[in-house]
């Protein structure tokens, strides 16, 4: 079975072809190339690399967020084109819980953080298979003491933890343990072993972004009409 696994959810992008169980192309990148410019020349590549074409993929899986809203909405559009074209299904997985899959083997908890701006994040924290904080939108200093409070060594994983590190040491102290850089940014590879934990029978019109807040221009919209007495 062939898969396509794309992860544009955040500034790194990444698109991975597994092929019965086998990474045969991989690319993850770092830059500041926006996704609607490199996402489909690197499914393109990826494919070649593999020496496949699109109509080999027999599933794909896709990083549904949370994330940036552009970059969600770019990674879901692209898989949903390419399922509906192909007919094949198309499974989405969480970007946080991606992203905790790139440290396999520790046994603790791992909190994942995206930085969504203004001292708020994208985090959940896993155990194994099971989710200790839902993923979500939260401010960090409302987010440390839960994890503090779990009473166990905390593995943080991501690139954005870094501007975070000193008041995450501040609050969480010895029980804060920073990941290494290597495995920082999301692997496509990863949301493709995600995908394949869940059910493949889902269809292109079940599959939605996930975004965990109400965009800027809603929130400030919103806060318009409340204070029109609306």
């Amino acid at each position: 079975m062939i898969w396509l696994g794309i992860d544009t959810a955040n500034a790194p992008l990444s698109v991975a072809v597994v092929k019965d169980g086998i990474l045969v192309a991989e690319i993850t990148q770092n830059n500041k190339l926006t996704h609607s410019v490199g996402a489909m020349p690197a499914v393109e590549e990826a494919l070649t690399r593999a020496k496949l074409v699109v109509k080999d993929i027999d599933a794909i899986a896709v990083s549904a967020g949370p994330g940036s809203y552009t970059g969600v909405r770019i990674g879901v559009t692209i898989a949903k084109t390419l399922a509906w074209s192909l007919q094949k299904p198309l499974v989405s997985v969480s970007s946080l819980q991606a992203l905790a899959y790139n440290v396999p083997y520790f046994t603790g908890v791992i909190c994942t953080m995206i930085d969504a701006r203004r001292q708020h994040v994208y985090s959940g924290a896993y155990q194994g298979e099971e989710v200790v904080i839902e993923d979500g939108h939260y401010a960090v200093i409302d987010l440390l003491p839960k994890l503090r409070d779990l009473g166990v060594p905390v593995l943080f994983v991501g690139r954005d933890v870094t501007m975070y590190w000193t008041i995450i040491e501040e609050i969480m102290g010895d029980a804060a343990i920073r990941a290494p850089f290597t495995v920082d940014l999301p692997r496509a590879s990863e949301v493709i072993r995600l995908a394949m934990t869940k059910p493949q029978d889902t269809t292109v019109h079940t599959v939605t972004p996930t975004y965990r807040r109400i965009a800027e221009a809603e929130a400030n919209w919103l806060k318009e009409q409340k204070s029109n007495g609306n």
